[in-house]
C-alpha cells in the first residue's frame, strides 16, 4: 500500500534528510513543510495517510498540530518526533491520539519501521470501515441468499433495474421471496430513503380496499367521521409494493390503472384529484394471462405492470441453495433463541435437499426454526428438523397420489426421485468424490456425472 506522507519540522535539513530516507526505501509520496502554521492549509487541500511532526517548534508545537489534524482529517496517523523524549511527552502524545513517537537522534530503520506499521494500521482501519459499511447495508434489508445461476441472475437484474422508474412485476410461487426482492429493488433505488409500503391485495377486504389505498373524506360513508390519508399518499416519493395483485377486484384494477398511467387518484367521497409520485412493484403467484383469458384481470393493467418481469424459481429448482439457506436460518434462529448450535448433520442436509418444498423458502425457514428449538446438542439431526417425516416418506413411492397419474408420468417422477435420493446418499458417503461414489455404486463415472448434472446436484456441499 503506497501512501501520502507529510513531514513537518522547522529544521530544513531534517526535512531533506527524512524525505530522502523515505523516498529511497519506499514508494510513498512525501511532502515537507517547515512552517507549522501552513499545515492547516495543506490539510484542507489534500488527504494524507501519515503526518510526521516535530514536537518542539516555534509558533505551533507537535501536540497542537496533532489536535488540529484530528479535527480536520481524523483518519490521518500522526507520529511525533522529539529530542526531548520523556515519559510525560510520550504519554501526552499517545493520549491525544498520536500513533507513535520517535526520539532524536534516530536510526533510519526506526523511521521506516514506524511508517510500515502506520501504513499497515491504515490498511486495517480501511478494511474495518468497509466491513462496517457492508454490515450496515445488510442490516438495512435482508440479503438475497443463494449461489445458484438463477439467483445470481436475479441479483444482477435487481441492481440493473432498481434505479429506473419502470414498473416491475415479480412472479413466482408462494414463499419464494417476492417481497424480499421488492425490498431489494427499493433499497437499491434512488428512493431508498423514502417509504417502502406493502399492500396485501388478498388480505384486504373488498369493502375497504379503496378507502385504504386512496383514503377518504369525512362523511363519505358510515363510519367516516374524519378525513383519512390513504396508503398511496403515504407512499408518495417512495415505493408501493402490491403483493398478490391477481386477487385485486376488477373495479379496483381500473382505478389502479389510472394511478399507474396518470399518477392521479381521488379519495373516496372526494372531489379533488390528487397526484402521487410512486414507484410500483407488483407480485403474483398466479398466471395473470390465464386470469385475463377468463376476464378476471385487465389486459391493459397487466401490460402496464409487466414492464420488467422477474420470475423467482421454486426452491425445488434451486436445490444447491438449500444448504446455504439452511445455515443462514440456523444463524438467525440461534440468535433469536439464544442458542449456539454449530452444525446440521449430513443426514439432515441430505433430507433437506431431497424434499420437494411446496412451501418453498418459507417452509424451509419454519423447518430450521423447529430444528433449532428442538435440538438438544450442538448439531441438528434429521429427527429435529423433520420429526414427523421419516426419510422414506419423502419419496413419491409412499404417496398414494402417484397411482392416480398416467403410468409414464408416474414412472418419470419415481425414477427422478430415486436418482436424486440415491445420488445424494452415495455422494454424502464419499464426501462428494464422484470417482469413489461411482465405484461404490458400480456405475461408470461418466454416467454418474451425467445423472448429477441432470438432477442439478451440487457436489460441493458434500465436501
Amino acid at each position: 500500500m503506497h501512501g501520502r506522507i507529510l513531514i513537518v519540522d522547522d529544521e530544513k535539513d531534517m526535512l531533506v534528510l527524512l524525505k530522502r530516507i523515505i523516498e529511497e526505501k519506499t514508494k510513498h509520496i512525501v511532502e515537507t513543510e517547515y512552517n507549522p502554521l501552513k499545515v492547516v492549509e495543506l490539510l484542507r487541500k489534500q488527504q494524507f495517510d501519515i503526518i510526521i511532526t516535530d514536537l518542539k517548534m516555534p509558533k505551533m508545537d507537535g501536540i497542537a498540530i496533532l489536535d488540529m489534524v484530528k479535527n480536520i482529517q481524523p483518519s490521518v496517523i500522526v507520529v511525533i518526533m522529539t529530542a526531548y523524549a520523556t515519559i510525560e511527552t510520550a504519554v501526552e502524545a499517545t493520549r491525544k491520539g498520536a500513533f507513535d513517537y520517535i526520539s532524536k537522534p534516530f536510526r533510519k530503520e526506526r523511521i521506516l519501521i514506524t511508517i510500515d506499521k502506520a501504513m499497515e494500521w491504515q490498511k486495517l482501519t480501511q478494511e474495518n470501515i468497509t466491513l462496517r459499511n457492508s454490515l450496515k447495508q445488510k442490516k438495512e434489508f435482508p440479503p438475497i441468499i443463494g449461489s445458484s445461476p438463477s439467483i445470481i441472475s436475479i441479483t444482477k437484474m435487481i441492481v440493473q433495474v432498481a434505479k429506473s422508474t419502470a414498473t416491475i412485476l415479480i412472479s413466482g410461487e408462494s414463499g419464494t421471496g417476492k417481497e424480499l426482492v421488492a425490498k431489494a429493488i427499493h433499497y437499491h433505488s434512488n428512493r431508498k430513503n423514502k417509504p417502502f409500503i406493502t399492500v396485501n391485495c388478498t388480505a384486504m377486504p373488498e369493502q375497504i380496499i379503496e378507502s385504504e389505498l386512496f383514503g377518504h373524506v369525512k362523511g363519505s360513508f358510515t363510519g367516516a367521521w374524519k378525513d383519512k390519508k390513504g396508503i398511496v399518499e403515504e407512499a408518495d416519493q417512495g415505493t408501493l409494493f402490491l403483493d398478490e395483485i391477481g386477487d385485486l377486484n376488477m373495479a379496483m384494477q381500473a382505478k389502479l390503472l389510472r394511478l399507474l398511467q396518470e399518477g392521479e387518484y381521488k379519495p373516496v367521497g372526494g372531489l379533488t384529484t390528487k397526484q402521487a409520485d410512486i414507484r410500483f412493484v407488483a407480485a403474483t403467484n398466479q398466471d395473470l394471462k390465464k386470469l385475463i383469458g377468463v376476464k378476471q384481470f385487465r389486459e391493459d393493467l397487466y401490460y402496464r405492470l409487466n414492464v420488467i418481469n422477474l420470475h423467482l424459481p421454486p426452491l425445488r429448482d434451486r436445490k444447491e441453495d438449500i444448504p446455504i439457506l439452511a445455515y443462514h436460518f440456523l444463524e438467525k434462529f440461534n440468535l433469536l433463541n439464544d442458542k449456539k448450535i454449530s452444525d446440521i448433520n449430513p443426514e439432515g442436509i441430505s433430507a433437506l435437499i431431497s424434499k420437494s418444498w411446496p412451501g418453498n423458502i418459507r417452509e424451509l425457514e419454519n423447518c430450521i426454526e423447529r430444528g433449532v428449538i428442538l435440538c438438544q446438542s450442538d448439531t441438528i439431526k434429521i429427527s429435529d428438523i423433520l420429526p414427523q417425516e421419516p426419510v422414506a416418506h419423502t419419496s413419491p413411492l409412499f404417496d398414494h397420489k402417484i397411482y392416480t397419474l398416467p403410468f409414464k408420468e408416474a414412472k418419470e417422477i419415481i425414477v427422478k426421485a430415486f436418482h436424486t435420493k440415491y445420488i445424494n446418499w452415495i455422494l454424502q458417503q464419499n464426501n462428494g468424490n464422484i470417482s469413489k461414489a461411482a465405484q461404490q455404486a458400480e456405475l461408470q463415472r461418466q454416467y454418474l456425472h451425467r445423472l448429477i448434472k441432470e438432477e442439478n446436484i451440487n457436489t460441493e456441499i458434500f465436501k
